[in-house]
């Protein structure tokens, strides 16, 4: 991939990010950055991108088979986030365009923010904050905003990753849990004693975990993953955390899970059809709402990004991604 060119490279920033970051890739390659933050149209990126060999993405940019057709210079698409449904890998596999990702990076600051969720959800933080703010705090009561359990109680962890690993730590070492888990293959026993979790089938945990939480990486398979049948598993003082991505969980039957009762509460940071919010969930006072924040520390951001800049630099300076997703594909058609 190293040019022979004394043109350098091209290379689009599609969102705002760490002028510092702008400066490193400057370094190396002709740079155009989006630090206006436009959420530019489809039609818009395409034109962005002309030219471009490489692309600065976000989860929030759809890389698929009609952008890569009108895209031909692009060799690599790098995103500054560990997960990568925006990308159409198949597509841009085809199309010999090289997709990256920023894992391990954000493991520990994630998992952080599911368990602060997660208890945020069964401690009725929200609930409470709002009843104080509106000035309906008169007096004390024996069950004023009585929440679930956190010490001691069964935590269910769907997804058994490196956050979903790091959360069973937490509530394991730090809140003496009972840790179970779901996952679409079961740890070694080495993890499992690490994680001190028991590997149980999913209908088991939804029937038996007090708190469950998703860490599930999105795909077709996966979406909806928790529906209206898997909520009427869940005991009704039982609540669910998703930090995964939108399309893990149905929102509109949550939503009538949570006005009718069935669960206790839930604490959700990722939506379908994000930024868009299903108004039900609106509307109910059991849940907690974070807009897709897991990550949000200044430390843990500003090396998703920086991993990102590795990416671009490894690839077309040095013919080698640090964290690719694709590049045994290419390398088996050739145009690695």
């Amino acid at each position: 991939m190293t040019s022979t060119s004394t043109q350098r490279p091209r290379v689009l920033i599609t969102r705002a990010v760490f002028p510092d970051v702008i400066a490193r890739l400057s370094e190396h390659f002709d740079v155009e950055s989006n630090q206006s933050d436009v959420n530019w149209t489809p039609a818009e990126l395409v034109q962005r991108l002309q030219g471009k060999a490489g692309a600065f993405t976000t989860g929030s940019i759809a890389i698929n088979a009609a952008l890569l057709a009108q895209c031909p210079d692009l060799k690599i698409c790098a995103n500054m986030a560990v997960g990568y449904n925006n990308f159409d890998l198949d597509a841009m596999s085809a199309a010999g365009v090289l997709a990256s990702n920023a894992p391990d990076v954000l493991t520990e600051t994630t998992a952080d923010f599911g368990f602060a969720l997660m208890m945020a959800a069964a401690r009725r933080v929200t609930e409470s904050e709002h009843f104080l703010r509106a000035g309906q705090w008169k007096s004390w009561r024996y069950d004023m905003f009585a929440g679930a359990e956190i010490h001691g109680s069964t935590l269910g962890i769907i997804g058994m990753g490196r956050i979903g690993q790091g959360i069973a730590r937490r509530g394991a070492l730090g809140f003496g849990m009972q840790v179970v888990y779901h996952n679409r293959s079961r740890l070694d026993a080495t993890t499992e004693a690490d994680c001190k979790a028991r590997y149980v089938s999913k209908e088991e945990l939804l029937q038996t975990a007090d708190h469950v939480v998703l860490v599930v990486p999105y795909s077709a398979a996966s979406h909806h993953t928790i529906g209206a049948a898997e909520l009427a598993l869940m005991k009704t003082t039982a609540t669910l955390t998703n930090i995964a991505r939108g399309g893990i969980v149905d929102d509109a039957a949550l939503a009538a899970a949570l006005r009718d009762k069935r669960i206790a509460a839930a604490g959700l940071d990722v939506f379908e059809g994000e930024p868009n919010v299903h108004p039900d969930l609106l509307s109910v006072p059991n849940v907690v709402l974070t807009p897709h924040i897991a990550s949000a520390t200044m430390g843990t951001r500003r090396a998703m990004a920086m991993l990102a800049v590795d990416n671009l630099i490894g690839y077309l300076v040095h013919g080698k991604a640090v964290t690719p997703l694709n590049a045994d594909r290419l390398v088996q058609q050739g145009t690695a």
